[in-house]
């Protein structure tokens, strides 16, 4: 059975795992205050061309996004999401038991635009009886999408205007971070996200990492307190050195770019065969994640030997279905996965 159901299903990459055991018996101070979460910190810092950023290691997506949110917001107000995004819908509400609304807006890709996010703030402001209303404060997108979609730089830069102008943090969830910048379709860099964002997260759970994300607050004004609140949601490890370790890493000669790249080459070879098959892509994506329209005899033949997630139904007779590339996913086995598709 080949798996393509995710792309946190492996372990770590091997490099990660030997520094882990090489340095197992080291002692060093606790909760990120270690030389690994410093030289792994001034390793971002480089690659962001910004050396005044302040960056912190969290275990987990859910508890970053938590995290970040609740540190910007005040008691009243919600953040600015597409409707596909992570916090609105694969989050089990952590958002919203935290007291703050996700104020979801229609994305037909994933992505959200400026003149969206304008007509939120205003339609909101405009209203006689705001103040009994959840004020927008912030501002949520995600790179890749949810659905593999990219921001393009001048995209990104509209929505970073249209933010700044309207007093709304930028807020950018990077989980497969690596997987979007290093797609044959992207145009950005991490310097371009570090001026064009209020705070994004490196993603490593999903990028090679065992687990971990590193987030970079790009402005100065959130950065108070930022560690009492990572403690108070959780998401401080006491053995943070684990992280540092591992984001040391995978910045260390280009490893995180490098694996992510291996994974999307992959992706755009099944992308290929999808296409080749004659199958239509619900979403147009040049990322790990590829999702084909298929008609559901063949996914019930595919299922002997693959496993992959029903994204949802098309019609009566077609499922859009979602096949995931990971940093280790094996030649073999999207070579034995072309095969059966030209078979079906």
């Amino acid at each position: 059975m080949y798996r393509f159901q995710c792309d946190y299903a492996e372990g770590a990459h091997p490099l990660i795992l030997k520094r882990l055991m090489d340095t197992n018996y080291e002692q060093t101070a606790g909760y990120g205050e270690d030389p690994y979460c410093k030289s792994a910190g001034d390793k971002i810092k480089k690659l962001c061309e910004n050396e005044c950023i302040d960056v912190h290691f969290l275990v987990g997506g859910t508890q970053t996004n938590l995290t970040v949110i609740s540190s910007v917001l005040r008691p009243h107000q919600g953040v600015i999401a597409p409707s596909s995004g992570h916090i609105n819908v694969h989050e089990t509400g952590a958002i919203e038991a935290a007291g703050h609304k996700v104020l979801a807006v229609p994305s037909e890709d994933g992505r959200i635009t400026a003149e969206q996010v304008r007509s939120l703030y205003e339609a909101h402001w405009s209203d006689a009886s705001h103040e009994h209303m959840v004020q927008p404060g912030m501002v949520y997108i995600s790179y890749p999408t949810e659905n593999g979609t990219l921001y393009t730089l001048e995209e990104l830069a509209r929505l970073k205007k249209t933010c700044t102008g309207l007093g709304l943090p930028l807020f950018l969830d990077g989980a497969r971070l690596g997987y979007g910048l290093m797609s044959q379709k992207s145009d950005l860099e991490l310097a371009d996200l570090a001026r064009l964002t209020d705070i994004f997260y490196i993603g490593g759970t999903k990028v090679g990492a065992l687990f971990g994300e590193a987030v970079v607050i790009t402005n100065p004004e959130l950065w108070r307190d930022f560690r009492y609140l990572i403690k108070q949601r959780g998401g401080m490890l006491a053995k943070g050195r684990l992280l540092g370790i591992q984001f040391d890493t995978l910045f260390e000669e280009g490893l995180y770019f490098e694996i992510a790249k291996h994974a999307d080459n992959l992706a755009m070879r099944l992308r290929d065969a999808f296409l080749r098959k004659g199958y239509r892509l619900r979403y147009d994506s040049y990322t790990n994640q590829q999702f084909p329209v298929l008609p559901n005899e063949h996914l019930e033949k595919l299922k002997e030997n693959y496993s992959f997630e029903i994204w949802e139904s098309a019609d009566d007779s077609h499922s859009t279905v979602r096949f995931c590339t990971s940093w280790a996913t094996k030649e073999e086995a999207v070579a034995s996965l072309i095969r059966d598709i030209e078979a079906l």
